[in-house]
């Protein structure tokens, strides 16, 4: 059986909701002390009405035994607009999974999964998140809403796009970022993830994209996501093996042995140059590996939350 009909038979998630409802929980339950203090979308006392003041969280129960209004007040309440970006790209159709489950995933698979757990988080804190798409073509746009009919449909986007149909072909990352900052008008938290498999005579337009997303003061995080074990240390066997690149089409036989050392040590300074040019653009930049847990993304978005003024 061909790649190509591997990726036809990946199927998505069975309760894409339901795993990061319980990546979140399982998240917030190893704490042994949350260090982000107001997190919490949680109830926290009564306050007298005020006339003039929305009615929004006026306390109805309490009216009907005390016959006064007062209001619920919370922990922490913001405006917080949050844009996901997904890079739906051949490359992020890495490795082959069946049927993406919670420890067996492929890189777009822990995208959506991870996006979804972002999600669930801004949706307890009753933040906007909207959503952004892109392969060979601009997939997909959501703009920045709370509502739980909002919240479902960019579930279902997402647990359609960790399962392809086809092999896309290359993808151009900075034309399709572009026109994502283009749809952003307000400000907003940006969280792109991205294998940044680009080609190197792009590199340069890339970090210009990126640089556009940080127009009207957004801030932006970069989640790289790989596979560590093939993808950086290319721990394969010692055999004859065709490597295929998925986008392009175009293929190495080799021994894994033979490239393994100097293909580490080219990746590894590939990721120390994206750290760096991130650094220079103020951007956020985060490797990830897909056969990790989910803290570094979650703690990460957190201290971003709270650091978003």
């Amino acid at each position: 059986m061909n790649l190509q009909q591997e990726l036809n038979k990946t199927s998505g998630f069975k309760n894409l909701a339901l795993l990061a409802s319980q990546v979140v929980e399982g998240y917030i339950s190893g704490m042994h002390k949350s260090p982000f203090h107001g997190f919490s979308a949680e109830f926290a006392e009564h306050k007298r009405y005020n006339q003039g003041e929305s009615t929004r969280h006026i306390d109805w129960k309490l009216y009907a035994k005390t016959d006064k209004y007062y209001t619920k007040q919370y922990d922490e309440e913001t405006n917080l607009r949050c844009h996901l970006i997904v890079d739906n790209s051949a490359s992020m159709h890495y490795p082959v999974v069946k049927n993406q489950t919670l420890g067996n995933l492929n890189k777009i698979g822990y995208a959506a999964l991870a996006a979804a757990s972002l999600m669930n988080l801004l949706k307890k804190q009753r933040d906007a998140v909207g959503l952004s798409v892109y392969a060979s073509d601009y997939e997909y746009y959501a703009p920045e809403k709370g509502s739980e009919r909002h919240h479902n449909m960019l579930l279902d986007q997402l647990n359609t796009i960790s399962s392809r149909s086809s092999i896309n072909g290359s993808t151009d990352t900075y034309k399709y970022l572009h026109e994502i900052a283009e749809n952003i008008k307000r400000r907003s938290l940006i969280i792109l993830f991205t294998d940044m498999f680009q080609s190197d005579r792009h590199q340069d337009e890339l970090f210009e994209a990126l640089r556009h997303l940080k127009y009207n003061k957004h801030d932006v995080v970069l989640f790289h996501v790989f596979d560590g074990k093939t993808e950086v240390d290319f721990d394969f066997e010692n055999r004859p093996t065709r490597f295929l690149d998925v986008e392009t089409g175009e293929h190495v036989n080799l021994y894994a042995d033979n490239v393994k050392e100097t293909y580490s040590h080219a990746m590894r300074e590939y990721f120390e140059q994206l750290r760096v040019r991130c650094g220079q653009y103020r951007i956020k930049y985060m490797p990830v590996d897909i056969q990790q847990d989910f803290n570094v993304i979650l703690t990460t978005f957190l201290l971003e939350r709270q650091l978003f003024k």
